[in-house]
Order: C-alpha cells, then sequence, then structure tokens
C-alpha cells in the first residue's frame, strides 16, 4: 500500500502485537524517520548490507538478534532498506520458530516494484542469485514514495528497470483515451527523475504484479512472466559478482530484457519496435554492459544452473510474443543465447 504518512500506515498493524515483540531491523546506509514512532521506539538493528551480505552468515545476525529478545511466535519484524534487507528479513522471519509476521518498509525503488512485494525471500548460494529460499508474503508492505527523493540516480535507474519490465509484460491495451503501462513508462521524464510524477506508475507497477502474485503464488504458471529478463540478467549479475565488479540488479535486468527482447524478434516474431525503444534508452541512460564475448561461455553456464531450470542443460526464459503478451517456459539452445549475447555486446 502506497502511503502517505508512514506513522499513520503503521498503527493499526502495530496495534496487533505487544510492543516487546516488535523489532525493527534496517539498512544502516539510511537513515531512519525520527518521526516515525512505530520504527524509533521499538528495539532497533542495523545491517550494512549488500548483494555479497545476502548469506546464511547475515540471516544468522538477525536470528540471533531475535532470540536475544525474547521473540516469540507472535512477534512481528519490521525490515527497511533494500530488496537485499527485504529479501533476508523475510527469509529469517519465515523460519524463525518456524514462522513470524513481517512487514516490509522499502527504501529502493527497486524494492518498492519488485523485491518487497509478492513473498519471495531467500539467499544466494553457491555464488547463485537467491538459490535459497521460500515464499513467505509479508502482513503489509508500505511504501513511502518521500524515500525516492534521497536516491542517487544509479538506484533510481536500476529500480526504473524493473518497472519498464513490468509494462512489457502486463496486459494492458490501449483504449480510447488511457495508454499501455509500457508506453507511459517511455513517457516519463527519467532526466528529472521526479518521485511524484512516478508514484502513479509506482502504484500500476504493484497493481500488475500484485494481480499476477495473486493468481499464481507460487510461481507455478503465470508469475513466471514477472521472470522476464532474468534469465539473462541473473547471469550477467552472477558474473559481475564473480569479476569483482558488482553490477545493480536494475541494471543487469535492463540488459537481460533487451538480450530476451532480441530472442522474442528472432523466434516469436515480436515487434522490433520495443527492442529498438529499450535500446534508445539503455543507451541514453544506463550504458552498455561491460561485458566481452569472451564471456558468453561463463554467462551460458550461469544461465543452465538457473533454479527455473528443470533439466541441467536448460536456459528457460520468458519470451514476449508482444507486449502484453508474455509466454513462458521458452527453452532457448546455448547457441541461441550465445546470438543473444553477442548482438547485446555489439550495441
Amino acid at each position: 500500500m502506497i502511503c502517505t504518512d508512514l506513522s499513520i500506515a503503521l498503527a493499526p498493524i502495530l496495534a496487533r502485537y505487544d510492543k516487546d515483540q516488535v523489532v525493527v531491523v534496517y539498512d544502516e546506509n539510511i537513515s531512519l524517520p525520527t518521526g516515525v514512532a512505530g520504527l524509533t521506539s521499538h528495539s532497533i538493528y542495523g545491517l550494512t548490507v549488500s548483494e555479497t551480505s545476502k548469506s546464511l552468515e547475515t540471516v544468522s545476525l538477525i536470528w540471533d538478534f531475535l532470540f536475544e529478545h525474547g521473540i516469540t511466535r507472535r512477534g512481528l519484524l519490521i525490515a527497511v532498506g533494500g530488496g537485499v534487507l527485504t529479501d533476508l528479513c523475510g527469509f529469517a522471519a519465515a523460519t524463525y520458530k518456524r514462522g513470524i509476521d513481517y512487514v516490509n518498509i522499502p527504501t529502493t525503488l527497486l524494492s518498492m516494484v519488485d523485491a518487497s512485494t509478492g513473498g519471495k525471500t531467500g539467499i544466494n548460494y553457491h555464488g547463485l542469485k537467491n538459490s535459497i529460499g521460500l515464499f513467505a508474503p509479508p502482513v503489509a508492505t508500505l511504501i513511502w514514495p518521500s524515500w525516492l527523493k534521497t536516491l542517487p540516480p544509479k538506484q533510481f535507474l536500476s529500480g526504473f528497470a524493473e518497472m519498464l519490465k513490468t509494462g512489457l509484460i502486463a496486459d494492458q491495451r490501449p483504449t480510447t483515451n488511457d495508454q499501455r503501462l509500457f508506453d507511459r513508462l517511455l513517457q516519463y521524464d527519467l532526466d528529472t527523475m521526479d518521485s511524484d510524477a512516478l508514484t502513479p506508475l509506482i502504484a500500476d507497477c504493484i497493481a500488475v504484479k500484485e494481480q499476477i502474485v495473486t493468481a499464481d503464488p507460487h510461481e507455478e504458471g503465470i508469475r513466471k512472466t514477472l521472470n522476464f529478463g532474468h534469465t539473462f540478467g541473473h547471469a550477467l549479475e552472477e558474473l559481475s559478482h564473480a569479476q569483482g565488479s558488482p553490477l545493480d540488479h536494475g541494471f543487469a535486468v535492463l540488459y537481460g530484457l533487451i538480450a530476451e527482447l532480441y530472442l522474442s524478434v528472432v523466434k516469436l516474431s515480436c515487434p522490433k519496435e520495443p527492442l529498438q525503444q529499450l535500446t534508445q534508452v539503455m543507451l541514453h541512460y544506463y550504458g552498455k554492459p561491460q561485458c566481452k564475448c569472451s564471456d558468453r561461455d561463463k554467462l551460458i553456464a550461469f544461465m543452465q544452473q538457473d533454479k527455473k531450470n528443470e533439466h541441467a542443460t536448460d536456459i528457460n526464459c520468458t519470451l514476449l510474443r508482444e507486449v502484453g503478451e508474455p509466454l513462458i517456459n521458452q527453452l532457448i539452445t546455448p547457441q541461441e543465447a550465445a546470438e543473444a549475447l553477442d548482438y547485446l555486446f555489439s550495441l
């Protein structure tokens, strides 16, 4: 839910729990707003988090904090931070004493439109992103757009990439007086990064995701459409971490969208316009991926280890027939993956 006053939004949730059974875990890279009593009047634990700390060791720190404060199965964990922190806290809450309630308060655009909604929790393992986890939805996700005014441009762009993905898969055909979500996103002025102008688009992206998740909570069918761009994107992200130059998740997804749109054009005769439009956005705002053709084999190996695959040699993608018509479980060959990577690297 999008809220203009975080204290008012928290109050009815906190009323359901004993005060000594509520704890807050937050990312130390942000400043907790002092006027929000629901955050600052409870036991607080700050973590310094990054993609590399999305591990069982960090989850253990959260478990220790819960044990130290005597949190029972009637407790509540409030997670305040970006997608890494909400994933960690969700996993910790879902496994602590077989599950306690938790609330997400996302502080980045990426976590608002992606990580904090949908109930996916998890950690990275053996260098593979989100390979250990479970579905455990929060009791609430509170979107406070004021956080966006504090974001550096790179984090803003990272979140906007996930919004573009949502626009590409959204089944929202234009009517006489309306436009597709994807077209409205393309018209948004990224040079201004105006959070007020973006808020209605955030609400629409969240509504699309919630509709999909409600229909398929455990990713057995339509929810796989949310993985569009992520087969290639996760591989690019994992390689960047292995090479010591971490790539922001949203940037990796943007590059993955272009690779998978290319395959959509080649394999499914998807119109070329969305690929051309997204390529222009990439070149103008995101820059080119810092990869080489010699990285192809490593990237393909990461794709074959993706958790979405049913067999060790599979590469499973979501592709588009056209904007708003995603097709799940599209198997591609290593040769097709290499061709898409060659296209991406040639831009």
